[in-house]
């Protein structure tokens, strides 16, 4: 298939695709030939990716043409329709095509379903901080292509010290692969502790932090977070996430629930082993104080998006939540 989308906000991921996809296709004697990357501050971006999506390449390889960041999946002008209706099922499978976005294609568009029925769509999307599990199953799947082997508690560590972010984990994972050598054994929990770079710290110890009340380790890790260009709303995201999982913990509690599997699927917590953490978590909170946090969370939320500042916004909100749940 000629015509490829590629969109997500895992930036790390997206560009490796891209490479694999490059290296696949154009022949590195042939490059300047058949290379063509068209950034979106051209107005006529789209136009000239598709006429040179339909040029045949020069000498050995295919030709690879592509339109980064483009827009055309969340506005396309009836021209530009017209335009992509003729030219997208008259691409060459010499050529590629290649779209990428960080937004989410816009389904409702013409030129969303164009391209649903000629492309080759896939989603690189960031894991959310607080989904535990997957980010572990995340760390075994970089691990078993890197030709790394962990432990099981290797991997949780690993998870824990990298989060979300996938260019650390390859490179963590680069570094315990360098250090394994030719030994054939799984690395422990302790090689991990001893060479992998911990993430100076992450939104869900925040979490921890204010579920205990303690105002001066929360608004450190604010600056911490804020000083290593972590997204406000991305913060209170997941501070959302992870209050959500243990007011419905503790709901679920609060009616008389004891089958662990019946308050995982209510909490949305993929291990239901879990649940007998998150159920010590919250044993010194009621389910007002639970549902108040929720409210203050709400709150930062809306001034967030209407354009309060971000760091202080976020001490002045944290501050109450660390004194709900003293």
């Amino acid at each position: 298939m000629p015509i490829y989308l590629y969109w997500g906000d895992n930036d790390f991921a997206l560009t490796q695709a891209v490479n694999e996809l490059r290296q696949s296709v154009l022949d590195p004697n042939w490059l300047s030939f058949n290379y063509d990357r068209i950034p979106p501050d051209q107005s006529d971006a789209v136009i000239q990716g598709l006429n040179q999506a339909m040029t045949p390449p020069f000498g050995m390889g295919g030709r690879l043409v592509w339109l980064v960041d483009t827009t055309v999946c969340q506005t396309c002008s009836e021209n530009l329709l017209a335009e992509l209706q003729r030219t997208l099922p008259a691409i060459p499978p010499e050529s590629i095509l290649l779209l990428t976005s960080h937004n989410r294609p816009d389904g409702r568009l013409k030129s969303t379903k164009l391209l649903q029925k000629h492309a080759k769509i896939k989603e690189f999307p960031l894991i959310p901080p607080w989904k535990t599990e997957e980010l572990v199953q995340q760390v075994k799947s970089y691990a078993q292509t890197t030709g790394v082997k962990l432990t099981p508690l290797a991997a949780e560590l690993l998870a824990d010290a990298v989060g979300n972010n996938t260019r650390q984990l390859a490179n963590e994972l680069d570094k315990l692969r360098l250090y394994a050598g030719d030994e054939t054994t799984s690395l422990d929990e302790r090689a991990v502790a001893t060479l992998v770079t911990t993430t100076t710290h992450n939104s869900l110890q925040l979490a921890g932090s204010i579920l205990k009340g303690d105002t001066h380790k929360a608004l450190g890790l604010i600056a911490d977070l804020i000083n290593n260009n972590e997204h406000p709303l991305r913060i209170v995201a997941t501070l959302v996430g992870q209050f959500r999982t243990w007011l419905w913990v503790k709901l679920m509690i609060s009616e008389g629930e004891k089958d662990i599997k019946v308050i995982a699927n209510a909490a949305e917590v993929g291990n239901p082993k879990r649940i007998y953490f998150l159920k010590k978590d919250v044993q010194h909170l009621s389910l007002d104080q639970l549902m108040a946090t929720l409210r203050v969370l709400l709150e930062l939320e809306v001034s967030l998006k209407r354009g309060a500042d971000g760091l202080s916004t976020l001490q002045t909100q944290v501050i109450k939540l660390c004194q709900i749940c003293r």
